[in-house]
């Protein structure tokens, strides 16, 4: 398809192995889709594995009803990932990842409080982390609740499951789920210890990623 160049597909491949290689998700866990042009959407296959992803393993489905438009079957995640680009025009890639450390964090109680705004990269890179409750992977239920946690964060934690973040770009949604596994293990590594930024400190990170100012 001319919305898909051999260009586009080279790096979608080489970000599925990258996410890979920083250990975001193992064997056939995690999922990737990325935003074509005339209401196309790439995303993985399903059983795919992303760190030996290779072309005939990506799908293409309409972002209107999710119809697949390849021989490639798409993700069982496929309701999840097109329901977020559906609900939020301004991302164009989303990343359902299990990382160790975050997804550690999942799966504690939900009265254990986490602090993930200990470095700056999580208020300035990431934002308030949204919780969606657990439901069966692939289920109608769990595509719901993410989508709904999704309107308003850029990152989902699902409980006792993994992750989801959305970003503009392959680049940010891999920066982004790297910098929220670190503040993860940060979490478990300080245990009861860990000092969080000030609100104020929270505050000036969110108002500078506003103006385009770096950290």
């Amino acid at each position: 398809m001319d919305v898909w160049t051999d260009r586009d597909v080279e790096a979608f491949i080489e970000a599925a192995h990258r996410a890979a290689r920083a250990g975001l998700l193992r064997a056939t866990s995690g999922n990737l889709s990325q935003r074509l042009d005339g209401g196309v959407v790439a995303i993985t296959a399903k059983g795919s594995w992303l760190g030996d992803l290779a072309r005939d393993e990506i799908a293409l489905v309409r972002l209107e009803d999710g119809r697949s438009l390849g021989p490639a079957a798409p993700s069982g995640e496929t309701p999840l990932h097109l329901g977020i680009l559906r609900a939020r025009p301004d991302l164009a890639v989303v990343l359902h990842f299990q990382s160790p450390a975050a997804t550690t964090i999942a799966c504690l109680d939900p009265g254990i409080r986490i602090e993930f705004a200990s470095i700056p990269e999580v208020p300035y890179y990431i934002g308030e982390i949204a919780y969606v409750d657990y439901f069966i992977p692939n289920s109608p239920d769990l595509a719901s609740a993410a989508v709904e946690a999704m309107r308003d964060h850029d990152l989902a934690i699902l409980r006792n499951h993994g992750q989801v973040v959305g970003a503009r770009d392959i680049r940010q949604a891999i920066q982004r789920a790297e910098f929220f596994e670190l503040a993860c293990e940060i979490a478990l590594r300080a245990g009861g210890g860990l000092r969080p930024l000030s609100a104020d400190a929270v505050k000036a990170l969110r108002d500078w990623a506003g103006r385009g100012r770096t950290v």
